[in-house]
């Protein structure tokens, strides 16, 4: 008896050990480089250190709200768990990329061993959690999500307690008030970490229904319910108190508009439904959004053995389905991870479809455990899908490593803004550095961020307002396009680092005679997809007799542009002001100078008119002063 007793302990002591190796391994594989590789930091994780660095020292974001729901950043709202998160790290480090890159990395880290305890859990097969915690970690999709500081690095390791929350409470004949509270929490962890939660919440809510084959457990479940809904009443305040808030970038993702009919809708959804799943995508190609944080372009986001073992895994838990309602939860979960990406223009979307590996990953547990329970072939198939998981995973990440270096990813995360932009600005000016955003790129959060992490003065950065020119002889960081007071200190697209030269121009209407355009198509499409936003360029030339001047900020009063209406083809108009392109540079008379902006085709297909004009801001479109507009004959189809 006491050498049984000793033997258990020994293999639970291995078992332990096993976990721990496992854990630093994956830590290590996870947390390696990731302070410079990325190499920089993207935008949005700029703005999200940058409020939880604020929240850590004032309590307030950078708007001054007090501890916020959500945080208003570039016209949008970032999801509230992982700033504070980060605010509870830079509370004890202080602000710095590695600390909030690491946290990133612990993020994906514990999702991996999560379900790694849930593939154990739900198999009962001890061995079948580090299998499956391995093959986590060794997915290209949770290490890429995990590899950035943004609100999606946390949303995995939220979907996977959840799965850990209903599992527990699955094995229950009732449902306590800690299990009821436990998955209520799981929930609210799971609405409040990234913007798709907001819907895969309570769509996992509602599948919960499928454990409420007692009546002890609907009670639990009500309970629940009850719970989850009070946690989202926050949710439900903020956003009567801020209508646009949390819908707004919804509106100009989706397919879904007040013009689109119900039958058209729903084939969008499930063609983009299909397309989510497309597994071409998930083992070749990945996410072809070349602007996706992290990605490696041509590179599949879950390994081939970890897609076959799920396969297998499925058809294993179909069995199982049948008798248990967690594996019909899991398959249910599967459909609630796809529908909120399938609702949105985008046809494979890594980072709205993040719950989706956790799921996928979940299935290869039977897998793991059907095969450690077989003989010499299951094993043999075993050892050799892990070792297939275990080269692949090799692979991705040299591949990650070697596209650190290239153009496009520095560009992507403005490797050169704290190397060489910033420098060059202070150097010029160590007291006083202005800030001037265009409205896509609002490049002044970079500047805050390293100034925090720098230990700079707040008042070093003086942002300027959309209208206003900066001051003689002022520094600038700026990303407006157009820059002619500028003389060029430091350069690396989309920023410029300026040394402004002479006063703030003054601008005037033009004399009417002076309304005088000569517009020539250089590249416009003669056939263009219903509803695409495509991108024109257009020669136009100074015929009249004063000097155009290029704007000085943003959308300054009376600046000259070119625009678009479409009409039909009797000449009526379809749409009447669609796109708009500043004008480059000052044109003295007689002068020419090239114009690109995007369009927006109509929705409905059919022959059109492209009508091209200029316009001065606030005071006259050109054609209605005399001048000749530029017609294309487009088709849309």
């Amino acid at each position: 008896m006491k050498f049984q007793i000793s033997n258990s302990q020994a293999r639970r002591r291995a078992h332990a050990a096993l976990w721990l190796l496992l854990a630093a391994a994956g830590l290590a594989f996870y947390a390696w480089g990731a302070p410079t590789n990325p190499p920089g930091f993207f935008i949005d994780e700029s703005s999200v250190a940058y409020n939880a660095h604020a929240i850590a020292e004032t309590g307030r974001d950078e708007h001054g709200e007090g501890w916020p729901l959500y945080f208003r950043a570039f016209g949008d709202y970032k999801n509230p768990t992982f700033v504070y998160l980060l605010a509870a790290v830079f509370r004890v480090t202080g602000p710095s990329v590695a600390a909030a890159r690491y946290l990133s990395a612990c993020l994906g880290l514990l999702a991996a061993l999560a379900l790694g305890l849930l593939a154990a859990r739900a198999t009962g097969q001890r061995a079948a959690g580090p299998l499956t915690a391995l093959t986590a970690l060794l997915t290209p999709w949770l290490f890429e999500l995990s590899r950035v500081v943004v609100e999606v690095a946390a949303y995995p390791v939220a979907v996977a307690l959840l799965l850990l929350a209903a599992h527990r409470a699955s094995r229950k004949e009732a449902w306590g008030f800690a299990d009821a509270a436990l998955v209520a929490l799981a929930l609210a962890l799971v609405t409040y970490t990234y913007s798709t939660g907001r819907l895969t919440g309570p769509l996992l809510a509602l599948g919960l229904l499928l454990f409420a084959t007692t009546r002890a457990r609907l009670r639990g479940l009500l309970t629940a319910w009850a719970l989850y809904a009070l946690a989202l009443a926050p949710l439900l305040v903020y956003h009567l108190r801020h209508p646009e808030a949390l819908a707004k970038r919804f509106g100009h993702l989706t397919y879904v508009t007040p013009e689109s009919g119900y039958a058209e809708d729903a084939w969008e959804f499930v063609k983009h439904f299909a397309g989510s799943l497309n597994p071409w995508r998930m083992l070749v190609t990945g996410d072809v959004n070349t602007y996706q944080i992290a990605s490696v372009p041509g590179q599949g986001v879950v390994t081939f053995a970890a897609f076959a073992l799920a396969l297998l895994g499925a058809w294993l838990a179909l069995g199982e389905a049948r008798r248990d309602a967690w594996w019909r939860f899991v398959f249910y979960g599967v459909a609630a991870s796809v529908a909120p990406a399938a609702l949105t223009n985008d046809y494979f979307h890594m980072l709205r479809l993040a719950a989706l590996p956790v799921f996928v990953l979940a299935l290869t547990a039977p897998a793991f455990a059907w095969l450690l329970g077989g003989g010499r072939a299951r094993r043999a198939a075993l050892v050799a899908l892990v070792a297939l998981t275990l080269a692949q995973g090799a692979v991705f990440r040299r591949r990650f490593e070697l596209y650190a270096a290239t153009p496009w990813r520095q560009h992507m995360y403005d490797a050169d803004y704290p190397s060489k932009l910033l420098p060059a600005a202070l150097a010029a000016s160590p007291r006083e550095v202005h800030l001037a955003d265009s409205t896509s790129v609002p490049g002044y959060v970079q500047a805050l961020w390293y100034g925090a992490a720098w230990g700079l003065r707040p008042e070093t950065f003086v942002r300027l307002r959309p209208d206003e020119p900066a001051p003689a002889g002022a520094v600038v960081i700026t990303t407006e396009d157009v820059r002619p007071r500028c003389r060029v200190l430091a350069a690396s697209e989309p920023y410029t680092v300026c040394s402004t030269e002479g006063p703030p121009r003054r601008f005037a209407p033009l004399p009417d005679g002076d309304f005088r355009a000569e517009l020539r198509g250089v590249e416009v499409p003669e056939r263009v997809a219903a509803k695409a936003r495509v991108k024109i360029r257009v020669a136009l030339r100074n015929a009249g007799g004063a000097v155009w001047l290029a704007r000085e900020r943003g959308l300054s009063p009376l600046q000259l542009s070119a625009a678009n209406r479409w009409l039909d083809p009797s000449g009526r108009a379809v749409v009447n002001d669609d796109g708009r392109g500043a004008l480059p540079r000052d044109l003295r008379p007689g002068e020419e100078a090239e114009v690109t902006f995007d369009v927006n085709a109509p929705r409905s297909p059919g022959d059109y008119i492209l009508e091209i004009d200029m316009l001065q801001e606030g005071v006259s479109w050109f054609a209605l002063k005399g001048s000749k507009t530029l017609r294309v004959p487009v088709r849309v189809e």
